[in-house]
């Protein structure tokens, strides 16, 4: 068990941390927070066949989507036709969170609100459409939104316009731990001259073009029963199934939050990031997910002995759940810690996976439950994890860490932590 206290860093004042007020979830087992957070508890998942196309001649056919949304009635057609179905995932989920937050945009100052979101595919099934059109009937018949609905910031582009934000905006793509990445730089304007921070990211890649382009890192799992697909930390796993959607959150600083009485989930306590080295023929993999860790407790001020659960980035490789096993129990020592991995009912949204599990872990710090993971029929022994399995566990939860990973090398780790109540 690691001992921070040597480089501990002086405990961070609770009225300096920012907190969140606003929930927006779109994901494959539930629309909407309430939808969501329920199944998720009764570990219903939203695994299944692809239906977003003809995926039968491809090695991959179980996804997560969100088959409950659709687009004509939650997004002007006016706005639609100009975004692709990822930014349309992210504006409703903003939307949601700025409501669930009590917010209204249009009665605070312009400069003060800022957008930043996580990015992994972009706008895929926009520009495999166009690119069809390009290749099939020529230049001319290529629509012209094709050159900002594709781009990775079309989505923060599109909530900056739609609410008037013109404060400092922005994108970070570090796939799944760009999800966590970007809560750190909401936290970083709102020390500046922000006072409210719309964040989080969604992803929606599941067409022809998006799918190949997965496939082709050898990470995901060709199994077509959507139970035994994803199963990470387990002995039969072998890979992972991919997903859309995602979460947006509304954060705030802690004095303004208060100030107009709003009733915040938890705060952000801790974030670390690290990167790991290039795979080299001969060479050992490694990870400096530990690292990312003790930077997230040691910003916190928190010890690991506190902390109630992690939420793990839980990739579903065996080489890469072994090394983030060892990375939490070099930590938190064999046992250590409660771990869990809800999105074993969602599949791994990419950049909307990290939002979705901050969102989760906020909601299980309110109602002090520990959700499940699904599927896992027994942690893989060599691991040493209390893994939370097929049912809800009891809290109390007041410090939960987020894991998440990319691909490339990413590492990411983020402490909530509960709000006294006022």
């Amino acid at each position: 068990m690691t001992d921070t206290s040597p480089r501990r860093a002086r405990r961070a004042s609770r009225d300096t941390r920012p907190v969140f007020t606003g929930i927006g979830v779109a994901a494959p087992n539930g629309l909407g927070t309430a939808a969501y957070w329920a199944a998720t508890l009764d570990g219903k998942s939203g695994l299944g066949r692809i239906t977003r196309f003809d995926a039968e001649r491809y090695p991959v056919r179980v996804a997560g989507e969100v088959s409950e949304f659709d687009d004509t009635e939650h997004v002007p057609s006016r706005l639609a036709v100009q975004t692709d179905h990822w930014s349309h995932l992210g504006l409703t989920a903003a939307d949601w969170a700025l409501r669930d937050a009590g917010l209204d945009p249009a009665t605070l100052p312009e400069y003060e609100m800022a957008v930043v979101t996580a990015s992994s595919s972009g706008g895929t099934e926009f520009g495999q459409r166009e690119i069809e059109k390009l290749w099939s009937k020529g230049p001319g018949y290529v629509g012209v939104y094709q050159s900002i609905a594709w781009f990775y910031a079309a989505t923060t582009g599109q909530i900056s316009i739609r609410y008037g934000m013109r404060g400092p905006c922005g994108v970070i793509c570090a796939e799944q731990a760009g999800g966590l990445d970007v809560l750190a730089q909401g936290r970083r304007l709102l020390r500046g001259q922000a006072r409210v921070v719309v964040t989080g990211g969604t992803d929606a890649s599941l067409c022809p073009y998006g799918l190949v382009a997965q496939i082709s890192t050898g990470l995901l799992s060709t199994r077509d029963d959507p139970e035994r697909a994803y199963l990470p930390f387990d002995a039969d796993a072998c890979g992972y199934v991919p997903g859309e959607g995602g979460a947006m959150l509304v954060m705030e600083d802690a004095a303004a939050a208060r100030e107009r009485g709003a009733r915040p989930y938890g705060a952000l306590a801790g974030h670390g990031a690290t990167f790991d080295p290039r795979p080299r023929p001969g060479r050992e993999a490694t990870s400096n997910l530990r690292r990312a860790i003790i930077s997230a407790l040691e910003d916190a001020g928190v010890e690991p002995g506190e902390v109630d659960v992690v939420f793990a980035d839980a990739l579903g490789v065996p080489e890469r759940d072994r090394l983030e096993a060892q990375a939490i129990s070099a930590v938190f020592g064999p046992h250590g810690v409660p771990v869990t991995a809800p999105k074993t009912m969602t599949g791994r949204l990419y950049a909307g996976g990290a939002p979705l599990d901050v969102a989760t872990a906020l909601l299980a710090v309110r109602d002090g439950v520990i959700p499940p993971t699904v599927g896992v029929r027994a942690a893989a022994p060599s691991y040493e994890l209390d893994l939370v399995r097929s049912t809800a566990r009891d809290g109390p939860v007041r410090n939960a860490l987020v894991l998440a990973t990319g691909h490339g090398g990413f590492n990411a780790a983020l402490l909530i932590t509960a709000t006294d109540p006022s």
